[in-house]
Parts: C-alpha cells; structure tokens; sequence
C-alpha cells in the first residue's frame, strides 16, 4: 500500500491493493473455506455405456495439468485461485499486476510452507514477477496446458496471438442495466445504483444504462437523481441531457453531468463514472448491448417475463440477469466458492470459473479381452449393445 501511495497509483487501483477494507479479507478466507468445502470435482463419472457384455464405457473428470494465470492487482485472488488449483488437481503457475507483488510474494510464501506438510508438493504453486517470464513460460505449449489472462481486451488479445496454448479468456467488465417501462422504479434505482457503486473496480459493475425511450419522464429523473446522489457522474447523449433539463435534475461538484460519446459506451471506467443513453425498447437495448459490450453481465429490469424472456435469450453475454444487479455475477455468490475469473468465451467454461471449469475429462473403457476385429465396422460381425449404465 505504502509503495502504490508513494508511487501515485490512481485512487481505483488502491482501492483494489486494500485488503483491509470493508469485508475483503475475511471474504477471502471464507473463500478458501467454502472451495474446500465442495465435493471433489476429481473422478465423476458424467457418461457410462455398455458397449457389450464386459466392456464398458466410462467418462471420467480429470485435471487439466499445469495453469498459467496471470491476473490483475488484487491480493486476494491469489489465494482465490490457488485453492481452486489445487482442490480440482492442478498446478498453477502465477503472475500478477506488479502492484500487488508484496502481497502476492507474502500470501504466495504461506501458501507453499502449508503446502510443505501435505502430499501436495510446494512446486505445484508458483508465482513469477517478471513479463519476461511470461514471454518464454507462453511458449512452452508441452508443459502448460491452459493460459487465464484476467484484464482488459488489449491483454487477452496479446495473450492469443503470441502462444499456441489454448486461452481461457477473462476480458473487459463491460455490463449494461436496461430499464423497462414498466420496470418499478424503486427496484430499478436500487439495481442500477447497486450495480454501479457497490465495488466500482469490479468488473461486474454496470458502466452503461439504458432506458426505454417512453420510460425517459417517469423514470430517468429517479435514476439519475439517485446515480447523482451516489456520487456517480453521468455521461449522457443529448437526448438524455434534454430530458434531464426537462427535469430539473443537475449534476453536483462531484458528481457531474457530461456528454456522451460513442466511445464512453465502449469504456471500462473502474470509477464513479456510467454512460447513459435512451433506446426504442428491448430490442434495441440488445443490439446495443451485443455491439458494445464485453459479454461479461447484462440486467434487465422490467415487469414482464416476455420481455425478460426476450433479453436473456437475445443477449450474447455470459450473464444475463432480470430484475438483480450485476454485481451477483460472481463465483463466490453463485455458490462456486470463489473463481479463477469470470470468462467470456464460448467454449470449455463461460461466466465465473470455479473447480468444473478447471476440469476436462477422459474416456475410461474397460474390457475383458475385446478386440476391435470382432466387431462391425473394423470387419468382425458382431454388433455392440450400446447400452446406458445407471450411475
């Protein structure tokens, strides 16, 4: 803390180095607590087939093998993922913002002396500084199974193009709440300022707000006036600034009301900062969300299942929520006990990474003499039974 103060790291940053704040450490003890908690994700049996008498088909969870993280400045993640390496059987190799590196180095050093008293060895967590590192351990494709870039767009996009290993990528937080018309506006305040102030240097805080064209004259004005007086500023488009002078809603010293442009929807701000703009109706709001999102988390707000309905399936996005703020979008809320991330991809694991996205499988076949010759297909006649085994 001391060193990121001295060296005039922005008030966000510190913000995330801060363990001591509010319920962060606990939080991340109850983490490691809650992962070892969990049914182990090893040796679950997710396929069984007969495929004749005395030979059986099996698919069988499994490690993945060797993980390199590299994550942004909060301490607590270290612990975060370590415990989830090393309850799904992996190891893990590490590297985190330099910021954080005292802390990392002091957590890191715990970890490995507990894990000197267990059949563990403490070479199966890791931890690297350097970018150097990075750079030579990216191109060892026979060692390392799996690479998690946690942080921006930029970040994840280098990490792709410069490394044959698969990519479990962790980008932007880029979420959006979308007010319904018909959305109570006591609960849409609640969510969209939830959303946005809860932990502003997460990324599952809301950055842009959206409101139904016809829901500008009875909702915005409670909206922004609570977003204001949260101390959040607004960047709005035009047609949002008239309504707001319409009003009579204002900004204050500290929380101000600026314009809007195309970019401000497109930005990651990890401040007290959400851009505000008016669309026709859901539809819009999907295209919008879909065109400038991040795919991490998106809410709606709104009294009608239909039109939720048509939200959650129309946006591309590894969280859909309805009616919650998007803060929920998180592996220690979703019961996951903590995560290595939250990922956008669309294959192996989407959304909060916990033990099963750390896992793949294996298919088992156990026989009693079999030989492929015996049967159809490879020449033989004899047929298989392909049979489903209860497990």
């Amino acid at each position: 803390m001391e060193a990121a103060e001295n060296a005039n790291v922005a008030a966000p940053l510190i913000k995330r180095l801060d363990l001591s704040k509010g319920d962060k450490f606990d939080t991340m003890l109850q983490g490691v607590l809650d992962v070892a908690s969990l049914p182990d994700p090893l040796g679950k049996i997710t396929f069984a087939n007969r495929l004749d008498d005395g030979l059986e088909l099996y698919r069988v969870t499994c490690p993945i093998g060797v993980l390199l993280v590299i994550f942004e400045s909060r301490p607590e993640v270290i612990a975060n993922i370590t415990a989830l390496a090393i309850k799904s059987g992996n190891a893990v190799i590490l590297k985190g913002g330099k910021e954080s590196f005292h802390s990392f180095a002091a957590i890191s050093g715990l970890i490995r002396e507990a894990l000197e008293g267990t059949e563990i060895p403490p070479g199966a967590v890791q931890l690297i500084e350097s970018r150097q590192e990075v750079s030579e351990l990216l191109k060892q494709d026979k060692y390392i199974d799996l690479v998690v870039p946690r942080g921006s767009n930029e970040l994840v996009r280098s990490i792709k193009s410069n490394t044959k290993i698969p990519v479990l990528g962790h980008a932007d937080g880029l979420c959006s709440v979308y007010v319904h018309h018909d959305a109570d506006i006591d609960m849409a305040a609640r969510i969209v300022v939830d959303s946005k102030t809860n932990y502003v240097a997460a990324c599952n805080a809301a950055e842009n707000l959206l409101l139904q064209r016809s829901a500008l004259q009875s909702h915005l004005p409670a909206l922004a006036t609570a977003l204001i007086d949260a101390g959040v500023s607004l960047k709005v488009t035009p047609e949002i600034s008239e309504s707001l002078k319409q009003a009579g809603v204002e900004g204050t010293a500290s929380a101000t009301i600026g314009s809007a442009e195309e970019k401000d929807f497109e930005t990651e701000y990890l401040s007290l900062t959400i851009a505000v703009a008016a669309v026709e109706g859901v539809e819009e709001a999907i295209k919008h969300i879909n065109s400038h999102s991040s795919k991490h988390t998106d809410s709606i707000v709104t009294a009608s299942k239909e039109i939720a309905d048509k939200f959650l399936n129309g946006v591309d996005s590894s969280g859909v929520f309805w009616n919650a703020s998007t803060r929920f979008s998180d592996g220690f809320r979703y019961g996951f006990g903590t995560e290595v991330g939250i990922s956008t991809s669309k294959i192996h694991a989407r959304g909060p990474v916990g033990l099963e996205g750390l896992t793949c499988y294996q298919y088992q076949l156990r026989g009693t003499g079999q030989v492929a010759a015996d049967y159809v297909g490879a020449g033989g006649k004899k047929e298989f039974k392909h049979e489903n085994i209860n497990i």
